[in-house]
């Protein structure tokens, strides 16, 4: 128990220092990126040496640790499994046994590293059978390239997780497997996808940089074209394979293999032509693909096709898709191709782990970084070996030179006392190490006889001639690299297979033709429908929300742009611009989202605001458009807008942030909940704001820094208005300064022209004043505009609408009550619309 401290309550917790106090978000950064380096080093990412994931390294040594050689009998994958995760890998059996599955798997490695008995998946996606029935051991290309030199100290070893055991850092691999093999992994923020290669073209390109170590790329490629899938298939070689080899990162064309045939559908029936699908690209599952392709034929999306038959058998993969009698063979083998996953791309990512850290490399860094680390390994055998040579010959120099004086040696070890006082007679009297005198001490008497005597005279010879071999080796690097160049040739010989990928030309031809038979995307689809317009056609968009082209006769006639008394007009136009200026036309929903108005389609169809905009915003209420060009003040004056939302904050965004818009909604405004935006102000150099609530108080502040600095997109906002209870925001307008005016409006009809200088200058957070006095206690304000816009329009309650000039309007003082539109009873005035052209 803690000693208390004197006058600590009992209860009261002790101190304790080894608490420290530490920002959350600092904790939070240095934790994942813990957790990011692990899953990259430890988990997803490949070792650039052996080629191998830690789970992957750690299945293989287990299974040496346990003599499951290719000459000896299966092991229960159970069994592998458990030493694995007692061992060396404390995490799921499941991940450790999908792990083994794959190194097991035909169909996903080129040459596997384990040799499988039971059920372990097949192409179509069937899982394999539980670890409890399945049976494996290492196969021969494992044991002997990669496991054979573990114990001649070419690698390092390290502790495992709890210290009880050593395990390999990495494995002594003989041939590079990280391209052998390929290998696939999803780490944090990056990725490694590296398809499987054929070992004999890859064995000659080694042997090529070993003896010419510049060789230029255009040869490297020739001696490795393309990947080796071990599903066979075709690769369109072009430019995706250059990129992939040469950069590292790359999309590689690929396709299954097909062809022609008659075939009998049954008994009485006439022949029909097929198209036989005999294999298909890498990791794609047979029976996703067939379902795929009838759910294709069903919804009519594929013609010609009368039945579809899996005909594989352990021979070998026949896909059988019957066609009608009427189809052209061609043209629905070019269909299944266009639009089925039987002619895909292998996105390549030449993505490892070089010293602990994550590298995107090309193909000669990777033969390079093998090869390098492959001559390390040859040293280090040599070294090893040689140490092992030079001892053994010095055991067998004193056992020899103790043979020559035997009656000597037996007299000194009769008269010693004991063991110790015999090796020392012995290594001062014969001038013998304390190794050889343990070996003379330690020799049976079978030494004696002439036989073993010349045995070991002769053993003496050819040790001497071993470490003079080994010597060499070590002294002169041409003489490495021509034994290195020798154990490639010889592994090349006994595991090399003939290629079943075939190389065909013309990826770079598919990629055009898929990029002209592709859709094409929005921008080019709105440039031709600008291009279709008339040059003189002005953009229209009406209160009610349509969005229209017209002509200006059309324009004319409407007289949209006239003053009208309060009556059935047409709805009135919020934005009047001409087309030829290209405006940018922003849409704000009431959730603080905006979106690029693709109005160039309304010249095919009128319709509403909505319509025009990305799909994500379906549902959502536009409250605002604005548009960002369209005039010459517009791009001089206004460089930002100010966001109002119904709780009265203000939030104000630089216009750079908007002409920056791609064809994707996006949010601009983080909102609580019961929360909406009310208005969207454009905001001058040295302008001004004024912001109207419905009890007719009005605010005026300056725009800067201090009142509504610039903000980003996550960003609230500050609060502009301070809402009293049963308040609401109902208005706000960006005026030009103290000479400038706004245009007020009840609910009852009361209009009144009101200059800016009439209000006294604000901070944000302040009461304001009352600008607009109201004569009926249920009156309220409906909403605030500039009254700078040419021309204004007022929506009242019953569809009906007004429009007027504000420059006709006197102006007034705050104290005044204005002129009344005269509405006709229980009719209210709901906005105020000022025209923007």
């Amino acid at each position: 128990m803690p000693e208390e401290r004197p006058g600590q309550r009992p209860g009261d917790r002790p101190d304790d220092s080894r608490i420290q106090p530490i920002a959350l978000h600092q904790e939070m950064q240095r934790s994942y990126l813990e957790y990011a380096m692990s899953v990259i080093v430890g988990r997803a990412l490949p070792d650039v040496r052996d080629g191998l994931k830690p789970v992957q390294r750690r299945i293989l040594y287990a299974m040496h640790e346990l003599g499951l050689t290719p000459d000896r009998p299966y092991r229960k994958c159970a069994r592998v499994v458990g030493d694995v995760l007692g061992k060396y890998h404390p995490h799921g059996d499941q991940a450790v046994y999908d792990a083994l599955v794959r190194l097991v798997q035909t169909f996903a490695s080129r040459h596997p590293l384990l040799d499988g008995h039971g059920n372990f998946g097949s192409v179509d996606d069937d899982p394999p059978a539980a670890m409890r029935y399945t049976e494996t051991r290492l196969a021969p290309i494992a044991n002997q390239a990669l496991l054979d030199e573990i114990g001649d100290d070419t690698v390092d070893f390290a502790a495992n997780f709890d210290g009880s055991q050593q395990e390999p850092t990495v494995l002594p691999a003989q041939l590079p497997f990280l391209l052998l093999n390929g290998c696939s992994g999803i780490a944090v923020g990056m990725a490694t996808s590296i398809p499987p290669h054929n070992l004999g073209e890859i064995v000659d390109a080694l042997i090529a940089l070993v003896r010419k170590p510049e060789l230029p790329d255009a040869k490297l490629l020739e001696l490795v074209p393309g990947p080796d899938f071990p599903t066979g298939g075709e690769v369109l070689t072009g430019s995706g394979v250059r990129d992939t080899y040469l950069s590292g990162r790359g999309s590689i064309p690929m396709r299954g293999v097909a062809h022609f045939e008659e075939v009998q559908p049954g008994k009485g029936r006439h022949r029909r032509s097929a198209v036989v699908v005999t294999e298909l690209p890498y990791q794609l599952s047979k029976a996703g693909w067939i379902e795929k392709l009838a759910e294709l034929v069903n919804d009519g999306k594929v013609g010609g096709i009368a039945d579809i038959r899996d005909e594989s058998d352990r021979d070998g993969m026949r896909v059988v898709v019957e066609l009608r009698r009427d189809a052209n063979p061609e043209q629905v083998l070019a269909d299944l191709q266009r639009r089925t996953a039987l002619q895909s791309n292998f996105g390549a990512i030449l993505l490892a782990l070089v010293d602990g850290q994550p590298v995107q490399l090309s193909l000669r860094q990777l033969l390079q970084r093998f090869l390098e680390y492959r001559e390390h390994t040859l040293i280090r055998r040599t070294r090893h070996a040689l140490r092992k040579c030079e001892d053994r010959l010095e055991v067998v120099v004193g056992l020899i030179r103790a043979l020559d004086d035997l009656r000597r040696v037996i007299d000194m070890i009769q008269e010693a006392r004991d063991a110790a006082s015999a090796r020392a007679s012995l290594q001062v009297h014969l001038d013998l190490s304390e190794r050889q005198a343990d070996a003379v001490l330690a020799m049976p008497l079978r030494r004696l006889t002439a036989l073993e005597q010349d045995s070991l005279r002769k053993e003496a010879e050819e040790l001497g001639h071993e470490r003079t071999r080994l010597r060499h080796l070590l002294d002169d690097r041409d003489t490495l690299l021509d034994t290195l160049v020798a154990e490639f040739r010889a592994l090349k010989k006994r595991f090399a297979t003939p290629r079943r990928t075939r190389l065909v030309e013309g990826g770079d031809e598919l990629t055009a033709q898929r990029t002209a038979a592709q859709r094409p995307n929005t921008e080019l689809q709105r440039r031709q429908a600008l291009g279709a317009l008339a040059g003189d056609a002005r953009l229209l968009i009406q209160a009610d929300g349509t969005v229209k082209i017209v002509a200006p006769q059309t324009l004319g006639r409407l007289h949209l742009e006239v003053a009208a008394e309060a009556g059935e007009h047409p709805a009135p136009a919020r934005l009047n611009l001409p087309v030829q200026s290209e405006p940018q036309v922003l849409a704000f929903t009431a959730d603080g989202r905006v979106a690029l108005l693709r109005w160039e389609f309304a010249g095919q169809q009128p319709g509403l605001v909505e319509r025009f905009l990305p799909d994500s915003l379906e549902g959502s209420r536009v409250v605002q458009v604005l548009a960002l060009s369209g005039g010459e003040e517009a791009g001089r004056a206004v460089t930002s807008l100010a966001l109002l939302s119904s709780d009265g904050r203000c939030k104000r965004l630089p216009l750079e942030l908007f002409r920056e818009l791609s064809g994707r909604a996006a949010t601009v405004l983080k909102l609580k909940e019961g929360v909406q935006l009310s208005r969207v102000l454009s905001c001058r150099d040295g302008g001004e704001l004024v912001v109207a609530s419905s009890t007719g108080r009005l605010l005026r502040l300056a725009v800067n820094e201090a009142n509504l600095p610039l903000m980003g997109r996550t960003a609230q906002g500050p609060v502009l208005l301070r809402l009293l209870p049963g308040e609401a925001v109902v208005g706000a307008a960006g005026v030009r300064g103290p000479e400038g005016s706004v245009l007020l409006a009840s609910r009852r009809g009361w209009l009144k022209r009101l200059s800016v200088d009439q209000l006294r200058l604000c901070q944000r957070g302040d009461l304001g004043q009352i600008g607009l006095r109201f004569s009926d206690r249920h009156d309220q304000l409906a909403d605030l505009c500039d009254a700078e816009a040419p021309l204004v329009a007022a929506l009242l309650s019953n569809g009906r609408s007004a429009r007027l000039q504000p420059a006709d309007l006197d102006s007034q003082h705050t104290s005044d009550g204005g002129m009344n539109l005269g509405l006709a009873e229980r009719e209210e005035l709901q906005a105020l619309v000022p025209l923007i052209r």
